[in-house]
């Protein structure tokens, strides 16, 4: 069986890929503790492929990264590539960005999610994009989920991302939506394998 080593550290990502796998023939594994990669991209495209690249050489294995995050309207993009640094910990992050919009009207944002699976060679086996579109919250809403999922409510749902349910946030999230891309490829790609 292959073996799938999910390039993050963020235990959140890692559950939930883990979870939209389980039916693939895959060894899915988390990559090694302490072993991080800097992003530089200035993409969510780019910074995917430089995990995914940087794990699999490092696992000797196939490679999955994600780098996803948050564009507000009204922001500029912003905190777009740089979502997992706007501040130290989740709840300061939500914190600042509601602080940053507590004048605005225009609230619409959009989760964006890149994944990539690279092989130990370095070559870029698949790369998809999956975007959510929605909006930000005055406040946090539920207890699901991680990041900014209390305050980005998905459009059309009246729901945020932590007030969902996995497989809900899975058929409307950005991440579920990449996935979606995804799985038909990979699949193409076990099926090729010699037996």
């Amino acid at each position: 069986m292959r073996t799938l080593v999910i390039a993050s550290g963020n235990a959140g990502k890692i559950r939930e890929f883990q979870g939209l796998l389980q039916h693939l023939p895959l060894n899915v594994q988390a990559q090694p503790q302490g072993f991080d990669v800097e992003e530089t991209g200035s993409t969510f495209a780019a910074n995917a492929r430089i995990k995914a690249t940087a794990v699999a050489a490092m696992a000797g294995s196939w490679a999955l990264a994600d780098d996803s995050g948050l564009s507000v309207n009204a922001l500029g993009g912003a905190p777009g590539v740089h979502s997992a640094r706007y501040a130290p910990t989740d709840p300061e992050r939500i914190e600042k960005l509601l602080g940053a919009l507590s004048n605005a009207s225009e609230r619409h944002a959009q989760f964006c999610a890149a994944l990539c699976v690279a092989a130990p060679d370095g070559s870029v086996l698949i790369e998809v994009e999956g975007r959510c579109d929605g909006w930000i919250t005055t406040t946090p809403r539920g207890d699901g989920g991680f990041g900014y999922d209390p305050i980005f409510e998905v459009s059309c749902t009246g729901l945020t991302f932590a007030q969902m349910p996995l497989t809900e946030k899975k058929s409307h999230g950005h991440r579920g939506k990449a996935f979606a891309l995804l799985e038909p490829q990979l699949q193409d790609l076990l099926s090729a394998e010699p037996r």
